[in-house]
């Protein structure tokens, strides 16, 4: 279970409510007037002071007459010391260095005059001696008027949760300063928590008043901490920035769009990895093969051939069949070939439908005493579907017929459940097994999503309105939910996908306010910092998506999915989408190509994987290209649930949204962007618009084709400017286009 805040909410009426001595010392110090100003700066419309308190230095944030906010940019619990400017250097507002008896600190503060302003503030620390980190409170304390954190009326909206990205997302409205956004940057703190032995579970978020970081100590036992920083070592030990916006307006669709607009502000202004390219056609040629050959892969009842959702493990079960399925169809189109592993494997399909019910079944007619057959969680109903639904769009008649014959049971359970699913229920009589998740009674809060998106599929296959109309129902139920809308990433996603599809057909705008409900969401479970903690050392993590609401881990399945159905997305939406949103998404989707290629267990090194699987999920063949559940951002064993045959799907995916055939080309082009539009305007030249976020950078790979040369290669901008390359051999040539630039490459 991860570690989050809860949303708070205090009011002036309730202002003898408990609060902490450091909330009581800094409403002192600013009522006395005894911090010492150390500098003023300026932020758009924010006044912004640097001061030294008794045992901290401030940066105090404010709008004239409309409150602010106080940040402990500098933790100094023996007393400040000896505190003075120095020169900024190069992108630097002010230096400041502070001289104490455990040591010195540095405190850089950035401003970033951007439509959203943005400061950051960084503090290293350099010991005077070996120094151990004990407890440490908050940094952020929103203020009123007379600049008194215990009269300040506001709401948290959205806090760290888990090892998710360290945000703190608040709006405080009396006095009216606005919405801020408070992100603590741990990529630039790895080294602080592997000296420390600790991690940032859940270390951002807060009661109100005293919201923000709490610094991680080690878990607690009788023992103090016994791992210091160690002496004569610089150590950064905050990173914080801190984005404001004018609205404090707590409307559902506003407040999720106002999320996503100052998320995009900040992820502009943080240090990024820089993504690798990775060959996912070579990668699903391997997982084809193996899928085709290995006895571990698939089995057979009735006379057909089913996959295992595990190696060599769990029964056959219409989720992962379809899946796989779909995917393979995908790359079979791609490819421009028959593949006989795709039509082997949709034979049996039938055996899964039950004719009493009238509906898909997750397992077959046979399997085991061991499984309750008639349990289904409520995605478990609706995923098959969609990826029937996929393959009745490209043509599949038999797929068509099955989608058709069992479309009106998911209809039939989203009117018992009054589109509110529960976490699971018996799919013989809608009795339910388990309501909710938690002490909230929240089900599986985004099942209205991918339910839509099956619904519009089988609109665009039958003409039917029945069909739009439970869309529109669906989606429109889910109203009111926030941020406690992502329940599954992918269910997710293909809910922000689904009403950007209802919007192009109803040019109600209430449906594209809607998708942005569900981008927050899932935005806010997305861990936007790369770790260096344990064996996450050995691969990407940056953008990772937790699999639930509450997992501890990112996973696969969850990975593609999401970056299938944000292709839907970004393609739906076009230019009128929202230049934060797109590029967010986007950007979750370029991280994807690179950070899912880890997965795979030839991609690390031994000691990185599980010994141990979950029980009855089978083992981890580093031989066999099929991926591991799951990736841990703090580091611990991968693969420790199994090794998801399902998951391989992964690779078809990637394979045929990021790598691109053209007729008569010595060539394949991969861009790590999708590309909207393309053309031939010459024989020898493709031209491409692509849809990523301004000012981001897009990778631009030609990889020769078997039994090819790799001619020479001009690629230009829209405004004529020639790319050079920046990595070539003799077998790939590689460049940085503009993200969303008019790309030409000609040979």
């Amino acid at each position: 279970m991860t570690k989050t805040a809860t949303r708070t909410r205090r009011t002036a009426t309730e202002s003898q409510l408990p609060v902490s001595p450091e909330v009581l010392m800094l409403r002192e110090e600013l009522r006395t007037g005894s911090m010492k100003r150390i500098a003023t700066l300026e932020l758009r419309d924010l006044a912004i002071e640097v001061a030294a308190g008794s045992n901290a230095l401030w940066a105090l944030v404010r709008r004239e007459g409309r409150g602010g906010v106080a940040l402990r940019v500098a933790q100094a619990p023996a007393g400040c010391g000896e505190v003075r400017k120095v020169a900024a250097q190069d992108g630097e507002a002010l230096r400041i260095e502070m001289v104490n008896l455990i040591g010195a600190q540095t405190l850089v503060l950035r401003l970033h005059k951007d439509e959203l302003p943005v400061l950051r503030a960084t503090t290293t620390i350099v010991p005077a001696q070996d120094l151990l980190i004990p407890f440490l409170p908050r940094d952020l304390y929103p203020l009123d008027k007379d600049d008194d954190p215990t009269a300040a009326e506001g709401t948290v909206e959205a806090a760290q949760r888990g090892l998710n990205s360290g945000v703190c997302y608040f709006r405080l409205n009396e006095p009216e300063f606005g919405s801020a956004l408070y992100f603590q940057n741990f990529t630039t703190l790895n080294k602080r928590f592997e000296l420390t032995g600790t991690t940032p579970d859940g270390a951002v978020g807060g009661e109100w008043p005293e919201l923000g970081y709490l610094p991680p100590t080690p878990p607690e036992s009788p023992q103090p901490p016994l791992k210091p920083l160690p002496a004569g070592e610089e150590v950064t030990v905050y990173d914080a920035l801190l984005a404001v916006h004018d609205d404090a307006d707590g409307d559902e669709t506003a407040m999720a769009q106002r999320y996503l607009s100052l998320l995009a502000a900040i992820y502009r202004r943080i240090e990024r990895p820089e993504p690798d390219f990775h060959d996912w056609v070579a990668r699903a040629e391997r997982s084809l093969r193996d899928l085709d050959k290995a006895p571990e892969a698939t089995i057979r009842h009735y006379g057909f051939r089913y996959l295992h959702p595990y190696t060599a493990a769990e029964y056959p079960d219409s989720m992962v069949q379809l899946s796989v399925l779909s995917a393979l169809r995908d790359y079979e189109a791609w490819a421009g070939k028959e593949v006989p592993l795709q039509a082997e494997l949709g034979k049996g399909l039938r055996k899964f439908y039950d004719p009493k019910l009238k509906t898909l079944r997750r397992y077959l007619p046979n399997v085991g005493d061991d499984k309750d057959a008639d349990a289904v969680d409520s995605w478990y109903l609706y995923h098959p579907l969609l990826s029937l639904g996929r393959l009745a769009l490209d043509g599949d008649k038999r797929a068509e017929r099955l989608f058709r014959d069992s479309i009106d049971y998911g209809i039939k359970a989203a009117h018992h459940f009054d589109y509110k699913w529960p976490i699971q229920y018996k799919v013989t009589d809608f009795s339910v097994i388990t309501e909710s998740r938690n002490e909230g009674g929240l089900g599986q809060t985004d099942v209205g999503g991918i339910y839509a998106y099956v619904m519009l599929q089988a609109f665009e296959l039958t003409d039917d309105k029945r069909f739009l109309d439970e869309a529109r129902a669906a989606i429109r139920a889910l109203k009111g939910m926030r941020f406690e809308l992502n329940y599954q990433a992918n269910l997710t996603a293909w809910g922000a996908a689904a009403c950007m599809r209802l919007w192009r057909i109803d040019d109600d705008p209430a449906f594209l306010a809607q998708s942005y409900v569900f981008l927050a969401s899932f935005f806010h479970n997305v861990a936007l910092w790369e770790s260096e903690l344990g064996h996450a050392k050995h691969y990407r993590n940056f953008m990772g998506v937790t699999a639930l609401h509450d997992a501890p881990y990112m996973a696969m399945y969850e990975c593609f999915d999401s970056f299938a159905a944000f292709e839907r997305y970004l393609k739906e939406g076009g230019p009128d989408l929202d230049a934060g949103v797109r590029m967010l998404v986007s950007e979750y989707c370029r991280y994807a190509l690179d950070r899912a290629w880890f997965y795979y267990p030839d991609a690390l090194p031994p000691e990185a994987i599980a010994d141990k699987q979950r029980e009855k999920n089978g083992h981890v063949d580093r031989n066999l290209s099929f991926p591991v559940e799951d990736l841990y951002v703090d580091g611990q064993e991968a693969g420790q649930v199994g090794q998801e045959i399902y998951g391989c799907g992964s690779a078809f995916v990637f394979a045929t949204r990021a790598f691109h055939r053209f007729r008569d080309t010595p060539f394949t082009l991969f861009c790590d962007h999708f590309l909207l539009a393309a053309d031939r305007p010459g024989e020898r030249t493709i031209s491409f618009q692509l849809g990523g976020g301004e000012g981001c950078e897009a990778m631009l790979v030609l990889a020769r084709n078997a039994r090819a040369k790799l001619p020479a290669v001009s690629v230009m901008s829209i405004g004529g400017d020639r790319v050079r390359p920046h990595a070539q051999d003799e077998d790939r040539i590689a460049f940085h286009v503009p993200a969303d630039g008019r790309i030409s490459v000609s040979w």
